[in-house]
């Protein structure tokens, strides 16, 4: 094991597979000289040149439509969009042409395209750098959104994701670039579509992705202050869902909340709880509860972002809402 940054696995899933496929090549804005805003491409156009690591103009649109011709003909590109708010920008070829390919010449062509993008709030960089737009990307069939909360998901899961040859969303969070944690070394990947039970619990089950794992995490300390045990699973994969390690967990703890850092109206919690509710219901024994975004802008204002992001604080009053 090695001790890596969120960012320092990214950029190592992306130097392996650099180095194991001559395929693989990344693009997007100033992601070679200036190693991208996060740094997560630091040092790979010296390293592979600027032939396989490419900085572009400002087109989101473009550059999407890029990665789906260059998907197509045989080479695996890994976009980098430098924030969530932008993918908006990249939905004609991801809704009307990479998603559909497969489907629509049932197998013949295939799809192996990476997009890479990062979002959420709490970093105080406004409406328009700030969204969570996971709902919006798993609602479109074709497509596997996944997004992971740790080092080493991150590593594995990144590597997994160039070697689909379906085109996959991986999404990031701008709080997470500096978390540190264990990382397998070696050529480990993470499947994707797997969920991760992180921590055991009876009385109540917590669902969370990226940054809102760390918010459930410490949710659940505050929980046992309280005397309840939350489990905590790690969906990691937001399309394909797993859905039978989240039927598993509500099995034993028979009450459910739904953390998601998106909007509530028609989001991904609303979804997840269907989910629940379809595959679950029997187990349940109160409504299942969700912790979201309102549906509104998130302010630059710092107090104002604080009140409105899902939080430790927020997961712990709907869990003893429903726990009554």
């Amino acid at each position: 094991m090695a001790m890596m940054r969120y960012a320092e696995a990214l950029n190592a899933a992306l130097r392996e597979e650099m180095q194991a496929d001559p395929s693989v090549f990344l693009f997007g804005e100033d992601i070679g000289r200036y190693g991208g805003v996060f740094k997560v491409t630091k040092g790979l156009m010296e390293e592979f040149g600027q032939t396989r690591v490419r900085d572009t103009p400002i087109s989101e649109q473009a550059l999407t439509a890029m990665a789906v011709t260059a998907a197509m003909t045989g080479t695996r590109p890994v976009l980098e969009i430098m924030y969530a708010d932008f993918v908006p920008l990249t939905l004609d070829s991801l809704v009307n042409q990479a998603s559909i390919y497969n489907y629509i010449w049932n197998g013949q062509v295939k799809m192996p395209f990476v997009l890479r993008t990062q979002g959420g709030g709490g970093a105080g960089a406004g409406a328009q750098h700030s969204k969570a737009l996971d709902s919006m990307l798993a609602h479109i069939p074709g497509i596997k959104v996944v997004a992971p909360a740790t080092p080493a998901d991150a590593k594995g899961m990144l590597k997994a994701a160039i070697r689909d040859d379906q085109p996959v969303v991986f999404l990031e969070h701008k709080l997470l670039y500096n978390v540190r944690g264990e990382v397998p070394e070696g050529d480990v990947t993470v499947p994707l579509g797997k969920a991760a039970t992180v921590r055991e619990g009876g009385d109540i089950s917590i669902f969370a992705t990226s940054k809102m794992v760390v918010e459930a995490a410490k949710a659940a300390d505050l929980l046992a202050t309280d005397g309840v045990s939350a489990e905590i699973v790690d969906l990691r994969s937001l399309r394909p869902l797993d859905v039978n390690t989240i039927v598993a967990s509500i099995a034993k703890t028979h009450h459910a909340v739904v953390v998601n850092e998106g909007w509530r109206f028609c989001g991904y919690a609303a979804e997840l709880s269907a989910t629940i509710m379809d595959h679950a219901f029997d187990e349940l024994d109160a409504p299942v509860a969700r912790v979201t975004l309102p549906d509104m802008p998130i302010p630059y204002s710092e107090p104002l972002e604080t009140a409105m992001l899902p939080s430790a604080e927020k997961i712990r009053a709907a869990a003893l809402k429903i726990l009554k």
